[in-house]
């Protein structure tokens, strides 16, 4: 075929039946402040369709594969979004009705594979692209099945995470997928809960409802979107004091800070200590700083010291060999900024690293997340970025970073 009528790759996502559309998933109750996101960080994004926890938007101009698999949470640069995946179709009740006329489960499962072959199968647009461009034909790794969230966090108990229903669809998809695919399943490939190697195509099937699955793609790149749904999956530990604890776990495998052995680290407004906990963990040697008790737990730590009272009671030669910084107050954003600053702020506290939560008690606050960030890098941190956790609850985790660091 001469240059004249071969299609370019655009030409091709034209003529595909590859639906153009890209899905976000983020807790429930963030909806509104994600929408306000999308319409400043990507205005030409056509607002779709939406579930609590769960949204679609209109991509502007149809796209290849690959440029599409670039578009990602972080590539967005967005706070509330928990996942992204590039649409592929959909499997509803028509499509998978059993003999009862009830949604069929294996129904299903034999639809979603039916729609993989569509799009990426052997005689797909896709890959007949790639071939022509002499590329390699993108093949599934893994699969991800996740439910978005059914209430909001800490309502009745509820924490996001990896459910039975999921795990029970993910099985199913196992058992009916087809053997050519299967050769290309990455290590691991028969836990959900395993995670993605980078890079890898993880077809995603996000239970929106019982009768209803969005069926997607993406590739594999930070630390959440290797897992289903963006759901790291991280237990709370027997001995855990608070449930800080996660938050600061999930947080520090996000924010990739290289705290081990020895790092000297400040943890503001400690007690009881769930948030040193994840840091004692590591090795590090952990300063609590707050007025209230500490739980004994950490206080017969060896590597934990409790420097009882509030951060301006105390004195700053405490903290001239201190490189990390953390906190989790309850208290509104700006009293959570006023107190980091008054410590690390200061010429004689070399802080290489900060990780902390502002509590959005309104809504309203997530319009200023810009203001705080900004306010953080004229501290010094030329790296800084913000993302509502699965382990938050209506709060975001900052995460800021002098790099290099050279004291």
């Amino acid at each position: 075929m001469n240059s004249s009528t071969s299609p370019s790759a655009d030409q091709s996502a034209r003529d595909s039946h590859v639906s153009q559309f890209i899905s976000l998933t983020c807790q429930r109750g963030a909806e509104n402040a994600l929408k306000k996101e999308m319409a400043k960080r990507r205005p030409n994004y056509r607002f779709s369709y939406s579930r609590p926890g769960f949204l679609t938007y209109k991509l502007p101009n149809p796209e290849s594969l690959d440029k599409r698999l670039a578009i990602d949470v972080g590539a967005l640069r967005l706070v509330f979004a928990r996942s992204c995946s590039h649409a592929l179709g959909a499997v509803l009740q028509r499509d998978a009705a059993g003999d009862d006329e009830q949604f069929d489960r294996r129904v299903a499962a034999d639809a979603v594979w039916n729609i993989v072959e569509r799009e990426l199968g052997d005689d797909s647009i896709t890959v007949r692209e790639a071939r022509r461009a002499g590329k390699e034909a993108p093949t599934i790794a893994r699969i991800h099945v996740y439910e978005r969230d059914r209430f909001e966090t800490g309502a009745r108990g509820f924490e996001p995470g990896l459910t039975p229903v999921a795990f029970d669809v993910h099985r199913l998809l196992l058992e009916t997928a087809p053997e050519k695919l299967r050769a290309n399943f990455g290590a691991n490939f028969e836990r959900l809960d395993a995670p993605a190697a980078a890079n890898e195509l993880c077809l995603d099937v996000a239970l929106v409802e019982e009768n209803e699955w969005r069926v997607g793609v993406h590739r594999a790149s930070d630390v959440h979107s290797r897992y289903p749904g963006g759901l790291i999956p991280i237990p709370l530990p027997t001995d855990a004091v608070s449930r800080a604890y996660l938050k600061f776990e999930e947080g520090l495998r996000w924010a990739n800070f290289p705290i081990g052995v020895g790092a000297r680290c400040v943890d503001i407004g400690a007690a009881p200590g769930g948030g040193s906990q994840a840091l004692l963990a590591r090795g590090a040697e952990t300063f609590g700083v707050d007025p209230a008790e500490m739980d004994p737990l950490l206080l017969a730590h060896p590597n934990f010291t409790h420097l009882r009272g509030r951060v301006s009671q105390l004195k700053r030669k405490l903290f001239r060999k201190a490189r990390w910084f953390i906190t989790d107050m309850n208290v509104a954003p700006n009293y959570t900024l006023d107190a980091l600053e008054e410590l690390v702020a200061r010429d004689d506290v070399a802080a290489r690293g900060l990780l902390f939560t502002l509590k959005l008690f309104d809504w309203k606050l997530a319009d200023h997340i810009p203001e705080y960030l900004a306010r953080v890098k004229s501290w010094g941190f030329n790296v800084v970025k913000a993302r509502q956790l699965l382990f938050n609850r209506q709060e975001i985790m900052v995460a800021a970073l002098k790099k290099p660091f050279r004291k």
